[in-house]
């Protein structure tokens, strides 16, 4: 019964927060264990190689009234990448791809959010291997919701985008007997972002 009340209490109080700053903008941290950057990427024309990064970290601003005054940052260790595979794992890790000796770090830093016919897109500097790019990338905003705990929890849930590896400098490849590329330059990147709200009480 009093972990039954509590978690009421924190409910009300939860509530109660949200209410003052609803027009305010409101900072999230992204919740790494449920969040996933993954990836897609031909191999030797005839499949497709599937991987991911596992560790992401950074904050999210969102205005709830105006989300185009919202605005993510993160960061992705390069040495984080897998793809279920340690030989393959190690040859992306090197030079002839990520080099993750000498940039150790993915980041992409938003410029931008725009509202178009689709709903809203997230531009912004992607950073990778030493090189800096703008991208657009179409998402939705799922939530803020609270969760068992009484924290408050938004996700975003972005549409598939496609990049060159050679835009960003990774140029390793080879070509096979047959003809064609053993590895596909195009990447099409999965986002799925989960953040935890980063709650003020009346002492702070």
């Amino acid at each position: 019964m009093k972990t039954q009340l509590l978690r009421i209490a924190l409910v009300v109080v939860a509530v109660s927060g949200i209410s003052v700053s609803a027009s305010a903008t409101d900072e999230y941290t992204i919740d790494q264990t449920h969040s996933s950057i993954s990836f897609t990427v031909r191999h030797m024309v005839v499949s497709k190689v599937r991987g991911s990064f596992t560790e992401v970290s950074g904050a999210i601003l969102y205005d709830a009234d105006d989300p185009t005054k919202s605005s993510v940052n993160a960061t992705i260790p390069a040495a984080s990448i897998n793809t279920a595979n340690e030989g393959r794992d190690k040859h992306l890790r090197g030079e002839d791809f990520f080099d993750a000796d000498k940039f150790p770090q993915l980041s992409f830093v938003s410029t931008a959010v725009r509202k178009n016919d689709q709903g809203l897109a997230l531009v912004g500097d992607l950073t990778m291997h030493g090189v800096t790019r703008s991208i657009e990338i179409p998402f939705q905003v799922n939530g803020p919701i609270i969760d068992g705990r009484g924290n408050l929890r938004m996700g975003i849930e972005a549409e598939p985008v496609v990049i060159d590896r050679k835009d960003y400098g990774i140029e390793w490849n080879r070509v096979l007997d047959g003809g064609g590329l053993s590895v596909g330059n195009e990447v099409t990147v999965e986002i799925n972002l989960e953040a935890i709200h980063k709650m003020k009480t009346g002492n702070e």
